[in-house]
């Protein structure tokens, strides 16, 4: 897919660039494949406030995608490629041969008519999901699960891959796109090829108006606030805060560590800092 400029026609237009959208092979999505997505102003369920500049944006259907890919030794035909508004990679409409359709994430080069599979024995070729025993060292995969059975849950974004390093007893090594380096059990699925529509980093929002139309309100610098709003707040003049980065409520910002460790984490071998 590729990048389009615009003529300047308004300063908001100056700069800005968008998709070409080349890949799209069909505009109106599977209807057995929608669902209502319904909008939280980043509320939780008593109606309050856990996260700061969220709120409006354009109405959205959710597409099921298949993350799991367990429709194991049934061929599917790439029906179109389609654009889903909510994520960054395009997604494959499948046909499978028994009729059934699915929705998956869109493999870089994948085009209509392709065939895919899943399962052990498949080939090693984009689209396909494999056992991670079963896929040679090296090779670039994409929407990998963490415990089998799961569904994939890393590497899902536009353009990303990560890289099969080692296999060592029960766990496989794979190189993730930030840099990690992580143990995923072999019997873990993954999909064979780099995630398409790898230009998306590159677009330029523009003005800030598109980003409303995402959902995403403007976001005020603690050092513009007064004091009663932000420990940044108040001082005569510009000022730039006068301690270390703090959040709104006092709590470190920047290098300051705030997770906690999870069982998961002796997965890691190589940290992605």
């Amino acid at each position: 897919m590729g990048i389009k400029t615009h003529r300047a026609t308004s300063p908001g237009r100056r700069f800005q660039t968008s998709l070409t959208f080349d890949e799209i092979t069909r505009k109106k999505p599977e209807k057995s494949l929608l669902k209502p997505v319904k909008k939280t102003g980043g509320r939780n369920a008593l109606g309050r406030m856990t996260i700061r500049h969220r709120g409006g944006g354009h109405k959205r259907q959710y597409r099921l995608i298949d993350f799991k890919r367990d429709k194991d030794g049934i061929s599917a035909r790439v029906a179109a490629i389609e654009y889903d508004p909510n994520r960054s990679a395009n997604i494959a409409l499948l046909h499978y041969a028994d009729g059934e359709k699915r929705y998956i994430l869109a493999a870089l080069g994948m085009k209509e008519g392709d065939l895919v599979l899943s399962g052990t024995g498949a080939e090693i070729r984009k689209g396909n999901a494999i056992p991670l025993k079963d896929i040679p060292l090296g090779t670039q995969i994409h929407n990998i699960e963490l415990k089998e059975g799961h569904g994939g849950q890393i590497v899902r974004s536009a353009g990303t891959y990560a890289q099969l390093m080692a296999k060592e007893g029960k766990y496989a090594q794979v190189k993730l796109p930030s840099g990690e380096v992580r143990m995923v059990p072999l019997n873990c699925k993954a999909t064979i090829g780099q995630l398409g529509n790898i230009e998306n980093e590159n677009v330029k929002i523009g003005k800030a108006g598109r980003n409303r139309w995402k959902g995403k309100r403007s976001h005020v610098r603690g050092v513009a606030m007064n004091p009663v709003d932000h420990p940044h707040g108040g001082g005569e003049g510009k000022t730039s805060g006068g301690r270390h980065p703090v959040t709104p409520w006092g709590v470190p910002t920047k290098g300051y560590k705030t997770r906690a460790r999870k069982a998961s984490d002796n997965l890691i071998v190589k940290k992605r800092k």
